[in-house]
């Protein structure tokens, strides 16, 4: 037996159904019409999984799973539900149910795709990674990666969510450490044997991204002269990460989608259809909902990838991390360099703990590589950069901010003048994607709203 799977319908033909098709793949399956008799046989039995509808007379899906929470080994749960309560079960899956299908079902394979995974991630939560394994990884040690009482939401919930296969969401930020978290979540999971593959999606053209997630056969486009194997094939039993997702096309949307509804997928120019057995960890420093409500980002794949999130605070709200931070790169650079740099001035520190960091961590590293080749001994002042020494305290000035956003704005007017309103045109000459450039032409109204 694969384990024992409750299942909680109301609809008697349609839990008939499903009972023959779970008992035909050799799971061991009990059944019950309402959630009272569900919660009574929970109580009595052990169950690995309950499969539950969300809306049922009397007792919910929900107040069921709310229940369970209570039992010293709770099973997991999957939700079906209808359309219109895909917000309810999203809520259940933050509070640590494993996944929903909506009603009607149009694929059972759905489902038994979902039950196998569920099941496979029932092993104990690790508690974290040892120094060998971050070593490994080439990771900084847990400690570094999570210092500062302003992260320990998000170090918290990275240990949650990682014994399961829920996808993740995780927003901050350019330069908080997003991808670093993703990989943490990877390797304390279930599925740390297999690989770790990160894809930008902002750093990718819109005409390249869909073959480099999916694939393509040979010939399906002027220069496909091989078969390629996209990234979702060769994350196969791992986790794919899509970073910056909010500069994906709308139409490459759809069919991600497609892929964490079906678990399925089709290279480009092909018909052959392909399993994806992947988690899917997102990121992005966008606000998503801000670009589902103008229509820039699509509303059910927003659902789909937000059923976990996690936001990572920028390094100005760990100040208390600073000085932490700073130890541990100038002793890695010492290191990598081979100099023997016993540390930093109180001076240069000071300048460093209230420097706003615009670029997060990812500045702090690069500017401390730099002082750490330039320094003798100790890091002082003069080894660090003209923007910390002389207009650290200017980055906290609302009128320089506000300064940078005119200049921003008219940087893209004389662009798009440049090139007749062609916005391909612009975002080439900008570098930024036709979509960046599209969210910057709203924010600054230089649109009209629809």
């Amino acid at each position: 037996m694969n384990g024992t799977v409750l299942l909680v319908e109301d609809d008697e033909n349609f839990r008939a159904l499903l009972e023959t098709v779970l008992a035909d793949e050799g799971y061991r399956v009990l059944t019950a019409a309402t959630a009272r008799l569900g919660l009574e046989i929970l109580q009595r039995e052990p169950v690995a999984l309950v499969i539950s509808d969300m809306k049922m007379p009397g007792m919910s899906g929900m107040e069921l799973f709310e229940e369970t929470l209570a039992l010293p080994d709770p099973p997991l749960f999957i939700f079906l539900t209808a359309f219109g309560t895909v917000e309810e079960a999203v809520a259940a899956m933050k509070d640590g149910a494993f996944d929903f299908l909506t009603k009607p079902l149009k694929d059972i394979d759905s489902l038994l795709g979902m039950v196998k995974r569920a099941l496979a991630a029932r092993p104990e939560k690790r508690g974290c990674l040892s120094r060998t394994e971050t070593d490994a990884a080439g990771l900084p040690p847990a400690e570094i990666i999570f210092a500062g009482q302003a992260i320990q939401t998000a170090h918290s919930l990275v240990h949650n969510v990682a014994s399961t296969l829920a996808s993740v969401l995780i927003t901050g930020e350019s330069g908080t450490g997003k991808e670093i978290v993703a990989k943490t979540i990877h390797l304390l999971s279930p599925r740390n044997k297999g690989p770790f593959v990160p894809v930008n999606c902002a750093a990718i053209p819109e005409n390249l991204l869909e073959s480099e997630l999916f694939g393509h056969e040979k010939g399906a486009f002027t220069g496909a002269h091989q078969e390629r194997i996209g990234k979702f094939e060769l994350a196969e039993r791992g986790t794919v990460f899509l970073d910056e997702i909010g500069d994906m096309p709308l139409p490459l949307q759809a069919k991600l989608l497609r892929v964490l509804q079906e678990k399925s997928f089709v290279r480009v120019g092909g018909t052959r259809e392909l399993k994806a057995d992947v988690r899917v960890i997102a990121a992005t420093n966008r606000d998503l909902k801000r670009d589902v409500d103008e229509r820039l980002f699509r509303e059910d794949l927003y659902y789909r990838l937000n059923v976990f999130p996690i936001h990572l605070p920028p390094l100005r709200e760990r100040r208390d991390a600073i000085q932490v931070l700073v130890e541990y790169f100038v002793r890695q650079f010492s290191l990598q360099l081979n100099k023997k740099l016993t540390g930093i001035e109180p001076e240069a520190a000071g300048l460093i703990r209230d420097y706003h960091w615009p670029g997060n961590i990812r500045e702090l590293r690069n500017i401390l590589e730099r002082a750490s080749i330039l320094a003798s001994g100790r890091i002082g002042t003069d080894d660090l950069p003209e923007q910390i020494v002389h207009h650290a305290a200017r980055e906290h000035r609302p009128e320089g901010r506000e300064l940078l956003k005119t200049m921003e704005r008219d940087m893209i007017i004389k662009a798009l003048e440049r090139h007749g309103g062609n916005r391909r045109l612009t975002a080439e000459e900008l570098q930024i994607s036709r979509r960046t450039l599209q969210y910057k032409l709203k924010e600054f109204g230089l649109i009209d709203e629809k």
